[in-house]
């Protein structure tokens, strides 16, 4: 057996193990086996680098996958990037800008070359990093959604859906960016409040004195207005329905009309309606037969339609034509008025409505079956709370905008004919021969410029990585898949699709299972960004701490579906945990001289109630963790691990066995605490492994186990015939012995080192029993100078009590301490904690403050409140073994 060097480094293990489990296949999918489990990794975009979203999302994945590899599973975990339509395309066009060039100057395809060439240098950047965090992505597999196979699957869909007339053209209204200068889905925009102003307008009514207000967010667009609104129902205005108002600044005449949508309580009760700004007056537009006056070009400045306010910013016009318009008497007043602002969800700039002529795919029609799926728990949601959000989104779900006005994605397999007819085909020469069936003769055609939404191929994730529209192996054994882990902000944009789009064309779910984790903030509950510079380097964090204590830390920190609020501090509980790990581990090998797990003769041990407490301890741990595994509770699966190998095996077994371990040792009792000490770590790594999958392979090889690494042993199950809970609960007596022994020194402020007197006082025959054949342990572990039981032992005129179990415990205090100096000293120390408790308790009982409190700062104080309190009966209860 091999030693482990002095302290743990993970840069000396990490890199170096990957490289050899990458290099000999350990994660590659087979064909021998007949339990199958698959997850498709969320595809990060091409252009992305690891950040501590990723960590977290794949950390996750890869817990869930090394376990089901250990409990005999065929395990697929397919890794993929995304082409990142609108982010990339951005990302080349800043390259070419440095070069003092557009996409424009180089032309559709020699950009297309372009923006390929920076995929290939760029590109494997993120799936690089995911190796260092330890992925075990069954790298043979990779696809992106943009490579022949999922290119194709891509066309098949879109042909299937436009022939199923579930997908259309048409001019609609839809959300337009004017930075990235293409049309987004109602779910790409992300509505933010914003403190803005509400401009009060006088609109002269025609051929009369009178005028009516009008209340407007956005007067820049008044000059595109084509009528005037009121309701019904509104007696101040009955009289004009009918009649016209003339547009200031503009001279047209406008009608005024009756519409139940306008609302009588907001502004004037007047609406203006500018059809080809705003998605509600388009709509209404429709049902009065307005006129549609676009005003802004795509670049959102305004346009030939707007005189000299020509070639303006939006945002510069607005406050330009408010001045024109007070200088005019035509601006009555203005108020403050604070209303929400969609924004594009890539780049925040305010996205415009637009009307447009777009493609679209009818969403109706396939969200009945995705909402079906989930009540009826084919498909579940984790944690169930998002099933609400769900049925809410699908059932008022609106028409996808799935075309965009860039180049680098999947072009639209459509072509025009002369008088703009559609074909939609897989490739060129299809379209022609349909195109000559319709004309009767050839005709020249002209292939649609737009590119499918990004999220239309990650729709199709699920099957298209598995090789569909061919009918292979993979298809057939891995679909559908059994887990998705993502982000619960993207439910609609990718999740619910997936659904739907699996059930359109695989007539079966993609998964089974959805967990949907928070999002990673920062302490103050912030989202994490670069802007912000709250955002830390996970690879620096790697070289730092080591993947293995990052992953711990995440994992144990995530409770299911809540946001996690990281700071590098909680980091330092996973690496303490590594090299507590570490250095246990590296004790047990240094106390194995002589011993062969191979040629031990379990008939010559004797297990004592330590040996028999730990195994049990071991056999329950590895049920429960394995059950929380399986319910997706990840951080209380990691908690369990760490309460047992930190708290049972480090702290109590190997405390309790180094006495076994000497030269003058009794052999059979020095023979049986080795055999337990490995046996238990052995098993003890492999039920960390999937947390923390480097330390435990690197230590693991060194324990001399069989098998040529940790990954593809057997997840540790529950043994019932180790299970002892008679063991457990005379142990579990000596434990609370042992720690109300260190409590009261910790307590009166004795040295731990300081050796003292201890009586134990019981009339219950199983605990003296207990006592005295565990005596060496307690006097050992409690640091007792004397150890001195019975049913009618004295207790010392000054000492500390406790209870334990039938127990009554006393620690003498006899000539350890100065009563009067303890006194006093304990005196400052109350009222010290008072002044805190009191300051705390203020501000939990200040209803300003407990009313603003985000919720995790309001845990944290209340957990403070409760410390203090805590702490100070415990020095009141000191306070009277002096008086």
């Amino acid at each position: 057996m091999n030693e482990l060097s002095k302290s743990y480094s993970p840069k000396e293990i990490e890199d170096k193990w990957y490289e050899q489990w990458e290099a000999k296949k350990y994660f590659a999918a087979t064909t021998d086996k007949q339990h199958n489990y698959s997850i498709v990794m969320p595809p990060p975009n091409v252009t992305g680098i690891l950040h501590m979203g990723h960590v977290l999302n794949n950390t996750i994945q890869d817990t869930i996958i090394r376990f089901k590899r250990m409990t005999g599973h065929n395990t697929l975990w397919m890794p993929g990037t995304d082409h990142a339509g609108i982010a990339t395309q951005n990302k080349v066009e800043r390259k070419l800008a440095d070069q003092g060039l557009t996409k424009e100057d180089l032309g559709r395809e020699k950009f297309l070359e372009e923006t390929w060439k920076w995929k290939e240098e760029h590109g494997n950047l993120i799936t690089t990093q995911l190796r260092k965090l330890g992925a075990s992505l069954d790298w043979d597999r990779e696809r992106f959604t943009m490579d022949e196979g999922c290119s194709d699957a891509v066309k098949e869909i879109f042909i299937k859906l436009y022939n199923d007339k579930l997908i259309y053209q048409g001019e609609y209204m839809v959300n337009w960016c004017s930075r990235c200068g293409t049309a987004l889905a109602d779910d790409e925009v992300d509505h933010h409040e914003k403190k803005g102003k509400l401009w009060h307008l006088r609109y002269p009514v025609k051929d009369s004195d009178e005028v009516l207000v009008v209340a407007t967010t956005r007067p820049e667009t008044m000059i595109g207005d084509t009528g005037v609104a009121v309701h019904p129902e509104d007696e101040r205005y009955a009289h004009l329905i009918g009649k016209s108002v003339i547009l200031p600044l503009v001279g047209r005449e406008i009608p005024i009309f009756a519409d139940d949508y306008v609302d009588m309580e907001f502004g004037t009760g007047v609406v203006k309606m500018t059809p080809a700004h705003d998605p509600n007056d388009f709509e209404i537009g429709k049902r009065h037969n307005l006129e549609i006056i676009n005003i802004l070009t795509e670049a959102g400045k305004m346009n030939e339609l707007t005189g000299k306010y020509e070639g303006m910013d939006r945002f510069d016009a607005r406050y330009a034509i408010v001045r024109e318009l007070e200088e005019k008497g035509i601006l009555e007043k203005t108020e403050a008025h604070d209303n929400k602002v969609g924004q594009c969800y890539r780049c925040d700039t305010v996205v415009e409505s637009r009307v447009s002529n777009q493609w679209f795919v009818s969403m109706e029609p396939l969200a009945e079956k995705a909402l079906e799926v989930v009540r009826n728990g084919k498909v579940k949601l984790r944690p169930k709370r998002w099933e609400k959000v769900y049925y809410n989104w699908l059932e008022n779900i609106r028409d996808w905008c799935i075309s965009r006005q860039i180049w680098w994605g999947h072009r639209i397999p459509a072509w025009y004919g002369p008088d703009n007819h559609i074909f939609v085909a897989r490739d060129e020469k299809e379209a022609a021969e349909q195109a000559t069936a319709h004309y009767g003769r050839e005709v020249e055609l002209r292939q649609e410029t737009d590119v499918l939404d990004t999220w239309f191929s990650s729709a199709l994730w699920p099957f298209s990585t598995l090789g569909w529209p061919e009918k292979n192996e993979d298809l057939a054994r891995f679909y559908p898949t059994n887990t998705l882990v993502t982000g619960a902000d993207i439910l609609f944009f990718w999740v619910a699709r997936m659904v739907m789009m699996g059930l359109y064309e695989m007539d079966d779910i993609p998964f089974d299972d959805v967990y949907l984790h928070g999002i990673v903030r920062d302490e103050q509950g912030r989202k994490m960004s670069k802007s912000l510079g709250n955002s830390p380097d996970p690879l620096k964090l790697i070289d730092e701490y080591g993947a293995d204590a990052i992953r711990f830390t995440m994992v144990y920190n995530t409770s299911q579906g809540q946001d996690v609020h990281f700071s590098e501090k909680l980091l330092e509980m996973g690496r303490n945990f590594t090299n507590k790990v570490w250095n246990v581990s590296r004790f047990v090998l240094m106390n194995l001289e002589g011993f062969d797990i191979k040629t031990v003769n379990k008939d010559e041990l004797k297990f004592e109630l330590v040996d028999e407490w730990i195994y049990s301890k071991l056999n329950k741990t590895a049920a429960d963790v394995a059950e929380k595994l399986d319910k997706f509770t990840l951080d209380e699966a990691a908690k369990s691990a760490y309460e047992f190998l930190r708290g049972d095996f480090c702290d109590w077994y190997v405390e309790m066995a180094k006495g076994r371990l000497g030269e003058d040792a009794d052999e059979v009792s020095k023979k049986t605490a080795q055999y337990v000490l490995w046996t238990v770590l052995e098993k003890g790594l492999r039920l960390l492994h999937p947390f923390m999958p480097f330390i435990t392979e690197e230590i693991w090889q060194k324990l001399g186990a069989e098998g040529e690494t940790i990954m593809l042993q057997d997840f540790p199950v529950r043994e019932e015939a180790m299970v002892n809970e008679e063991a457990e609960k005379s142990f579990e007596y000596l434990q609370t012995l042992i720690s109300s022994v260190r409590n009261i020194r910790a307590e009166v402020g004795v040295s731990p080192a300081k050796p003292v007197v201890a009586i134990i006082r019981t009339n219950d025959e199983a605990e003296l029993e207990i006592i005295e054949k565990n005596k060496e342990f307690l006097v050992k572990l409690a640091n007792l100078e004397s150890l001195e039981c019975g049913k009618e032992v004295e207790k010392p005129a000054q000492s500390s009590f406790r209870v334990a179990a039938n127990s009554e415990l006393y620690v003498s205090l006899e000539g350890l301490l100065n009563p009067e100096v303890e006194i006093k000293k304990i005196n400052v120390q109350i009222e010290k904690v008072k002044k805190d408790l009191d300051k705390v308790t203020n501000k939990l009982s200040n209803e300003k403050f407990v009313s603003k409190a985000p919720a995790h700062i309001l845990e944290r104080e209340k957990r403070i409140q409760q410390e203090f309190q805590d702490k100070l009966d415990k020095l009141e209860e000191n306070l009277k073994a002096f008086m």
